[in-house]
């Protein structure tokens, strides 16, 4: 039978994803990535759970509809590391006519059940806390509803499923070999340890093409696509983000950012075939300078590129149907082979439908397999989900939580109760150990390697948390020290 039923390779939202589900399934499952869980594209997003309002233009609706049922389920599953989020969209009428918008956010509003979330309606911005930001040829515009996510955090908190139910995880360990044979696929890892699995999961993202070549295997052709993003200081203070229009036809985003900051993005840049591989993805100058331009068509006090703090890139892989970058699909493709021992390659996909990719495709193994085993995600809770008697509601969970802990510092309290939710309790209760940098203890750090797999500052600074946004470099270089 083999030392597994299943190997993944590619340990970003999908990969782990699909781990989990399998697990959960009662299959035998190694998840194999080459470098930290959500070392790139997943941990690069614009950090949004949501349709794709502008994917309606496009006449996407299958897609709109199946993320924004996602939506709904994922906002129950981790009410810790995805909350509810309102956006203002500043009427441009030279762009979209208000008619337009307004049937667009009707179709928005119904295509998917929805439960949690406010619907949409008219906003007058002047004299609004909403339109004081703004420039003020702004006077109308409209809300509506989408979530907010941690997103390289939802990535480890699917590791942590997939274990809870069986699975080995293993990070900084990459598939070096897969050799196909009749029955089964003969592995080889970077470590050198050599196992046989029945079916074989290509999951490696923007790698996955590259991945079937270097195997000798045929693969379809992918479009990688860079997305940027800056961090700049707070240019509002409200909880609201904004959705911009801009006069190429594509939307950027501002977003309220760690308390502190405002997050702009995203670029859609198209990658040359002889560009530098996805792992060195950086945000390029003309990048910072179109997402400053877009943000100060809208915003009263302009972005500049002096003002930009942080940046951060990740490339997309998605499916090569022609067009312009921007307009290529985001939906995903699971295409199987079974020539040989199962294969099951995933094309494309975005963080919003990663749950639903994960059951299809464990569905399609299972057929594979010949043994149909039932899915289970759908009202599932991630690690840390389980609030108790606060159910989604995250804000009264930390008072909670901060009633019991009341020697602790409320925004310690607050940091750990929307990283790691109903676990938090258990960060809390353990000895705090050494302050290695502000409000970060060495429990906390210990929590992290024991649980979550981080193997260095950076995994912790700006993966499991953005503390390194907060701190100074002698402050991350303590976090390194400690490491």
């Amino acid at each position: 039978m083999g030392d597994f039923d299943v190997v993944v390779v590619g340990g970003g939202i999908n990969g782990a994803g699909l781990a989990r589900d399998l697990a959960g399934r009662g299959w035998r499952i190694l998840l194999a990535e080459a470098q930290d869980l959500a070392q790139h594209t997943s941990s690069s997003s614009t950090k949004l759970i949501h349709g794709g309002l502008r994917y309606l233009e496009t006449y996407e609706f299958s897609l709109v509809r199946k993320a924004l049922q996602e939506r709904e389920l994922l906002l129950r599953s981790a009410p810790h590391l995805i909350q509810p989020l309102r956006f203002v969209l500043p009427h441009a009428p030279h762009l979209r006519p208000a008619w337009m918008i307004r049937m667009g956010l009707f179709l928005y509003d119904h295509l998917a059940r929805r439960e949690l979330l406010p619907g949409s309606h008219g906003l007058n911005l002047a004299g609004s806390v909403y339109g004081e930001p703004l420039r003020p040829e702004f006077t109308r515009g409209f809300v509506y509803s989408d979530g907010w996510v941690d997103d390289a955090r939802l990535v480890v908190a699917n590791a942590q499923d997939a274990k809870t139910h069986g699975a080995e995880v293993l990070t900084r360990c990459a598939v070096t070999r897969a050799e196909r044979r009749a029955e089964h696929w003969q592995v080889t890892l970077q470590s050198g340890r050599n196992l046989r699995s029945r079916a074989l999961v290509n999951a490696a993202g923007p790698w996955a093409e590259a991945f079937l070549r270097g195997q000798g295997l045929p693969a379809r052709g992918l479009r990688l696509v860079k997305g940027s993003h800056i961090v700049v200081d707070q240019r509002f203070t409200h909880d609201h983000a904004y959705i911009f229009q801009n006069p190429d036809g594509r939307i950027i985003f501002a977003i309220p950012y760690q308390g502190r900051f405002t997050l702009i993005g995203t670029t859609d840049v198209e990658l040359p075939d002889d560009a530098e591989p996805p792992a060195q993805a950086r945000i390029a100058a003309d990048e910072i300078a179109y997402l400053c331009e877009q943000a100060s068509r809208y915003l009263a006090r302009p972005v500049t590129p002096a003002d930009v703090l942080w940046t951060y890139a990740g490339v997309r892989p998605l499916l090569d149907e022609g067009g312009s970058a921007s307009s290529v699909t985001r939906d995903y493709l699971l295409e199987t082979n079974c020539s040989a021992a199962p294969l099951l390659n995933v094309w494309g996909g975005k963080l919003t439908t990663y749950r639903k990719l994960a059951e299809d495709g464990a569905t399609q193994l299972g057929q594979l397999l010949g043994e149909a085993r039932r899915p289970w995600t759908e009202r599932a809770r991630l690690p840390g989900g389980d609030l108790g008697a606060h159910g989604v509601d995250i804000a009264g969970f930390a008072a909670a939580l901060q009633a019991r802990h009341a020697d602790r510092p409320a925004a310690l309290v607050a940091r750990l109760a929307r990283a790691y939710g109903s676990a938090a309790a258990e960060v809390l209760a353990a000895s705090p150990g050494a302050e290695v940098a502000p409000g970060l203890f060495e429990s906390e750090l210990r929590h992290l390697v024991d649980h979550e797999w981080a193997r260095s500052a950076e995994d912790v600074l700006w993966r499991r948390s953005k503390l390194g946004l907060h701190y100074s470099p002698a402050q991350r270089e303590a976090v390194a020290a400690w490491f």
